[in-house]
């Protein structure tokens, strides 16, 4: 009962890299069971700092019950924008898991991992649901971060069939980095491109994945119909193009908040008409887009997704034994 452990991001890393299939199969299960209300996933609590308006810190609390899960837990992540400039990832986090049972903290995992994971299986799982297959001729990627990188890894591990990735970065060296990674390491063709326009014509799949703080994509022309946009940064997408698309969400009430493209839509529109469904009802079929508009997928990211991934990823390392123990952390384990 007194057992806490921690999984450092190293070996988080190092299960998630060789369980990415499985991952997916996780989040599409929590997703299914936040639809069916096995869940408890409260609002995001944000932790903001008036002298450093661009950063945040933001705590996700939820419980996880059914298909074999039965915990609570909490996520404490940190988006520092400004880390890029130092050359250090803009996100850090760390995630308490509890016993319910008893309530008990059983373990903390290093979580910029997780939740990395997390959100790439989401849009992954997006993607093959909303294009109805696993093939691209064209993938754009908007970003040339991490997320990006971990996106990309999702689709090689679904065995996705894709003919060229496009990346574009406004910091031209990254989206080098990033195609100059997918081609050598990954195995699609892949070219940096010098401008937005340019990586999504053509594109089959946009992924967005920035540190956008308010949209910048502005043009009602910018996306074709049928192409599916997976909004992975949530802010670069003009309110306008959002109202003009199918619109699938994570989760409607948890997404139509803090300035998102789907919030800013829903704020000079004054109504949620624009929304199409959630994944998971896209899922079950009792939601469904067609291809006469751009298909826009938005997660905001939901805390039930991280237990999921982070119980798996505790439940891995502890058959491996790559759980540290930290003896004697409760200071009193009785009473009297």
């Amino acid at each position: 009962m007194f057992e806490f452990s921690v999984v450092g991001g190293r070996a988080a890393r190092d299960i998630i890299g060789r369980s990415r299939p499985a991952i997916v199969e996780q989040v599409r299960e929590t997703y299914l069971a936040h639809d069916a209300g096995r869940t408890i996933n409260p609002d995001s609590y944000f932790l903001r700092f008036p002298e450093k308006p661009d950063s945040r810190i933001i705590a996700l609390p939820a419980y996880l019950g059914g298909a074999g899960h039965d915990v609570a837990g909490i996520k404490w992540i940190s988006s520092f924008p400004g880390n890029i400039d130092q050359g250090i990832p803009r996100a850090s986090a760390a995630l308490i898991l509890n016993d319910y049972a008893t309530g008990y903290p059983f373990a903390v995992l290093e979580a910029s991992q997780v939740s990395a994971a997390r959100t790439a299986a989401s849009a992954v799982l997006a993607a093959e649901q909303l294009t109805g297959g696993r093939s691209a001729d064209r993938i754009a990627v908007i970003g040339g971060g991490i997320i990006a990188r971990n996106i990309l890894e999702f689709f090689v591990a679904q065995k996705w069939s894709v003919g060229r990735v496009a990346v574009y970065d406004q910091i031209a060296e990254y989206g080098t980095a990033l195609a100059s990674y997918t081609r050598e390491t990954l195995g699609y063709p892949a070219d940096p491109v010098a401008d937005l326009a340019t990586a999504v014509a053509g594109a089959d799949v946009v992924v967005f994945a920035t540190t956008a703080g308010e949209p910048y994509v502005l043009d009602a022309d910018a996306f074709a119909p049928g192409q599916v946009v997976l909004n992975i940064s949530l802010r670069d997408i003009g309110p306008e193009i959002i109202h003009d698309a199918y619109n699938v969400l994570d989760d409607v009430d948890h997404c139509l908040k803090a300035n998102t493209s789907p919030h800013l839509a829903e704020q000079k529109y004054g109504n949620r008409d624009f929304i199409t469904g959630t994944l998971a009802q896209v899922i079950r079929g009792t939601a469904t887009v067609g291809r006469d508009r751009p298909v826009i997928f938005s997660p905001f990211g939901l805390g039930v997704l991280d237990l999921a991934v982070g119980t798996y990823v505790y439940e891995q390392a502890r058959a491996a034994g790559d759980l540290v123990t930290v003896d004697d952390f409760f200071g009193e384990t009785s009473r009297w």
